[in-house]
């Protein structure tokens, strides 16, 4: 079987050129990689098709095809639309019906078409369904996210509309999750939560009904286990030494402690605050525990802080400041962790501690980091607002804690008992890494998806009716 994923935005190339660098260049794209590569080990066929970039500032995205070493099955198809130099997501939507032309064109001249499309945030879903209408090939939508919440995240109204959408162009972003969503043969969604939440939003009501089963399928991102496992590598003992230098640099004799590992972008929703105030206000969590909390980039974050730009820099401040007034420099430390392999071998690390990790969101659509702390063996208590509810308990059986973000009293109880509970440490510690494994690998995610696909690829589906102004007829109406 062959499957085209549809991902015109952001890039693709074998070094992974500007992830987590640039908003185009997140999470969607990991998961689109990995979820391929998945796929391809089960004997499918994947291109991932986006586009082509001439451009000096950009040169991995240059040539029309590129691979992935040592991975066979995938390949990365790009296509010429949109001008040669590269484009924000938010400029690409009038240029798609150009990037469905090259690739009918390109299928055509291989005398091949995929058997199945799945179609990648509503650009992709867009492109999906325009495909669908012009050469009958079923397609899936996985949104990522919706416009819709992005919308009431920005306070968007009716007086600010026409303002906001000169940035974010949602006039084309809803209109296309509407066309993607109702057209697609099934919808992958990574939490049941998601489905009744996003999509049952005003701004979607009458295009896809949210308590028909057939039009939905829960397929959860995946944990990387070729670097998120519980496998000691040569580098934890370089973790190891760092983790010891910046906690004996404050207090030597609190090395050994169980530490509570935060790692998470430094941004308001993730709630590393509410994380430090649990700690800081709760006596005996402090005397017998460690917080260490994980930056990018600097070595010594009390001494240099300031380095650190935007929003992060901002609250990195506030938390040393907040340290700062409870003078407990010997008890919350932050160390500099610069990629996913010592992330990974700081999780063994803590776990040799009997240590735990800690997420406490304010909302988390699915929370990836806590299954990735698990593959390693480190236990997690975890925001009960979002996904994690959904993987932190399964089929009445307990992996891991959840708490309450809002609450730093439920936070601390959350902690303690995993850090004063030895046994139970020990008994998840035991059970996470395989159920990862067994439940939240990629592998696992191909699975589902191919299951679906197999059962999907044969239903009749509506023909795509695609709105004009995609098509370069008129402009779209205003949504609010």
């Amino acid at each position: 079987m062959k499957i085209a994923f549809l991902n015109p935005q952001g890039n693709f190339d074998p070094l992974d050129s500007h992830w987590t660098d640039h908003p185009d260049f997140g999470g969607q794209l990991v998961y689109v990689k990995e979820l391929a590569i998945a796929m391809a080990s089960y004997g499918v066929n994947v291109d991932i098709v986006t586009r082509r970039i001439v451009d000096k500032h950009w040169p991995e995205f240059s040539t029309p095809f590129d691979y992935y070493p040592g991975i066979s099955g995938v390949r990365i198809v790009r296509i010429d639309f949109g001008g040669t130099e590269f484009l924000p997501k938010e400029k690409l939507w009038k240029c798609l019906k150009d990037y469905v032309v090259g690739i009918e064109k390109l299928y055509v001249r291989e005398r091949t078409f995929p058997d199945f499309i799945t179609g990648h945030y509503g650009d992709g879903g867009l492109s999906a369904a325009m495909l669908a209408k012009k050469r009958k090939i079923p397609f899936s939508f996985t949104a990522h996210s919706l416009g819709a919440q992005k919308m009431d995240k920005l306070g968007v109204t009716a007086e600010n509309f026409q303002a906001i959408d000169k940035t974010y162009s949602f006039s084309y972003r809803i209109p296309a999750e509407r066309v993607s969503m109702k057209y697609s043969v099934v919808n992958f969604v990574s939490t049941s939560q998601e489905r009744f939440e996003q999509y049952s939003h005003p701004l979607y009501k009458n295009w896809v009904d949210v308590n028909d089963n057939s039009r939905f399928a829960v397929a959860s991102p995946g944990v990387n286990t070729r670097i998120f496992n519980s496998v000691a590598t040569e580098l934890d003992d370089v973790i190891a030494d760092r983790y010891t230098r910046t906690v004996a640099a404050y207090a030597p004799n609190r090395v050994e402690k169980p530490v509570i590992v935060s790692s998470s972008r430094l941004e308001p929703k993730k709630n590393v605050a509410g994380l430090l105030k649990a700690f800081l206000n709760d006596k005996k969590l402090n005397e017998e525990a460690n917080l260490l909390i994980v930056v990018k980039g600097i070595s010594n974050a009390y001494k240099e802080y300031s380095k650190v730009p935007g929003e992060p820099g901002r609250i990195l401040k506030e938390l040393i400041e907040t340290v700062s007034a409870h003078k407990a420099r010997d008890r919350v430390f932050f160390m500099n962790i610069s990629n996913q392999k010592e992330l990974a071998a700081l999780y063994r690390v803590a776990v040799s501690k009997e240590g735990l990790f800690a997420m406490v969101s304010l909302y988390e659509p699915f929370g990836l980091a806590p299954l990735e702390a698990m593959a390693c063996g480190l236990p997690a208590v975890a925001t009960k607002n979002g996904g994690p509810s959904e993987f932190m308990i399964k089929s009445g059986v307990k992996y891991g804690i959840l708490v309450d973000p809002e609450d730093i009293i439920n936070i601390a109880e959350g902690l303690k008992k995993l850090i004063f509970d030895r046994r139970l440490n020990m008994e998840l510690s035991k059970k996470i890494v395989d159920y990862v494994k067994k439940d939240y690998s990629w592998g696992a995610t191909a699975r589902r998806y191919l299951e679906v696909i197999e059962e999907k690829k044969r239903c009749p589906s509506k023909l795509p009716e695609i709105p004009s102004f995609f098509l370069g007829k008129g402009e779209p109406p205003l949504l609010l």
